[in-house]
């Protein structure tokens, strides 16, 4: 998983259409091991950053990337409605949450409320591939997910 995410990263793609959101909300929701949750996905962010590079805003990057795992812990319940919820909500924390990080910590905007607005004009574009990516990555691993507890016994979570 960690493979395959990072290098999604690292070829050529939409710009903000990545498969880490959906893995962080899927690691929450599957792993049984909390540490590997957070553990895959961002590890698969480290080894892609390794190839594509680092800038300033990567802690707010990762944080979010954690946050995510956090509301993936949330999913354990399995209910197909709550993964796409989780989605979008994942979607636009990252738009708020990392457009506010460059807004504020870079010197691509002025600090002021037309400063603030043209960014999130500008990264707009960005939002859309981000929901895409999320929603069609999401569906992929928690749709495979399902296929496979349906068409594998071994696969489906012990009853408690």
């Amino acid at each position: 998983m960690v493979v395959l995410a990072a290098a999604f990263r690292i070829l050529p793609h939409p710009p903000n259409f990545s498969p880490v959101t959906a893995l962080a909300l899927f690691g929450g929701a599957h792993f049984a091991d909390k540490r590997a949750a957070f553990l895959v996905p961002l590890t698969a962010m480290l080894v892609s950053d390794l190839v594509l590079g680092f800038h300033a805003l990567i802690p707010v990057i990762y944080g979010c990337v954690a946050l995510f795992v956090c509301l993936g812990f949330r999913l354990r319940q399995r209910r197909p409605g709550h993964v796409v919820q989780m989605a979008l909500t994942a979607s636009v924390t990252f738009f708020i949450v990392s457009n506010l990080a460059v807004w504020g910590f870079t010197g691509m905007y002025p600090k002021t409320a037309a400063g603030l607005a043209a960014c999130y004009v500008a990264a707009w574009p960005f939002f859309q591939n981000t929901l895409a990516g999320d929603l069609c990555f999401t569906t992929l691993l928690f749709g495979g997910m399902a296929l496979g507890e349906w068409r594998c016994s071994q696969l489906r979570p012990a009853a408690v």
